[in-house]
């Protein structure tokens, strides 16, 4: 259990229960999904700033979101505290709709997205996940893991849904809704 704590507090990125008990020297990845949850259960009892949370298709040791404040303060924020309106339009577009096309990227936001798109790159949020059979071969474009952990996501199945952004008008009994005032990227990009 020492053996995976120390690798879990020195990982940089999520690894998967597998790569753990690799390097833990552990019997397999189910033993090391036995040792999180254990792991788990000590940090809760213990009251601890941080615990073991499933992100990006593995795990890593990370502090609880009520600490949040306290974490800005280092000034190592992410990634997406830097990305502006369009490109986070741009990004909730691909992750709802990938593998996407660019010209699909463009149809839906109304605007030359190429020049965004290379900017997620350049982020390591989007990359190209291969070509569409399409008249000139034109490249698809998908999320990557960096971006599953900068939103906190175990994989792409816990993005919001459309109808997360709606709230009921009237009383209880209607099937009547409407936007949320708060707006999102992923609201617009359905």
């Amino acid at each position: 259990m020492q053996r995976l704590e120390a690798i879990l507090f020195l990982a940089r990125e999520p690894l998967s229960s597998r790569k753990l008990a690799q390097l833990a020297n552990l019997a397999d990845g189910t033993e090391a999904r036995t040792l999180i949850r254990f792991l788990n259960r000590l940090y809760d009892a213990a009251h601890r700033a941080f615990r073991v949370e499933q992100s990006a298709g593995g795990y890593q040791l990370m502090t609880r979101p009520k600490f949040a404040d306290w974490i800005r303060r280092l000034g190592n924020q992410p990634v997406a505290a830097g990305l502006s309106s369009p490109a986070m339009e741009t990004l909730a577009v691909v992750a709802y709709r990938q593998p996407v096309l660019r010209a699909d990227v463009e149809a839906i936001r109304g605007v030359n997205c190429g020049e965004m798109l290379r900017q997620l790159m350049d982020r390591d949020l989007v990359k190209i996940s291969g070509r569409s059979e399409e008249l000139g071969r034109p490249y698809l474009y998908s999320t990557t893991r960096a971006f599953l952990r900068m939103f906190g996501l175990r994989n792409l199945d816990d993005l919001p849904r459309a109808e997360d952004f709606r709230r009921p008008i009237g009383d209880s009994n209607t099937n009547e809704t409407t936007p949320c005032t708060e707006s999102t990227a992923e609201g617009r990009a359905e």
